[in-house]
């Protein structure tokens, strides 16, 4: 955690910007839009949202990594409740969690079971609001910025 907090500490001092694109989501015929900033390095995925203080409805932020991971998500610093999804390669959702904001240590982990190689973060209840569950399909321009 400490390693997180350094990069993420260091990429704010860099002043360090995030690709923008768009994805979807779609389940059961519908598919819903979001403007992504994408999180596609260590230094961008260490600093995440961390420090900010509103996020619009149908925006977020796509964690792509270069092979499959099992690792957790952390909220410390982060100030807005979010809802994360994990999807494979194909962009198949396999787990939605709800993150609260942590301020200060200890900050939970929040680990999601799978194996995942992406994770977007939204508003919380932004999946649930729209019926969206685990098996719906993440998709888009933003996914061709994948880490090889």
């Amino acid at each position: 955690m400490a390693l997180g907090l350094a990069l993420g500490l260091w990429a704010l001092g860099q002043g360090l910007s995030f690709p923008k694109s768009t994805l979807f989501v779609e389940q059961g015929g519908k598919r819903y839009l979001l403007r992504v900033e994408v999180a596609d390095t260590p230094e961008r995925q260490a600093q995440g949202l961390m420090f900010r203080k509103s996020l619009g409805e149908d925006e977020g932020m796509v964690f792509l990594f270069p092979t499959p991971t099992a690792g957790g998500f952390w909220m410390k610093n982060t100030l807005i409740p979010l809802s994360i999804a994990f999807f494979d390669r194909q962009g198949q959702i396999l787990r939605i969690l709800d993150m609260e904001p942590c301020r200060k240590d200890p900050c939970p982990v929040y680990y999601p079971g799978v194996v995942y190689q992406g994770a977007l973060e939204v508003n919380q209840g932004w999946f649930q609001r729209r019926g969206l569950t685990p098996g719906a399909r993440v998709g888009g321009e933003a996914l061709k910025l994948w880490p090889k």
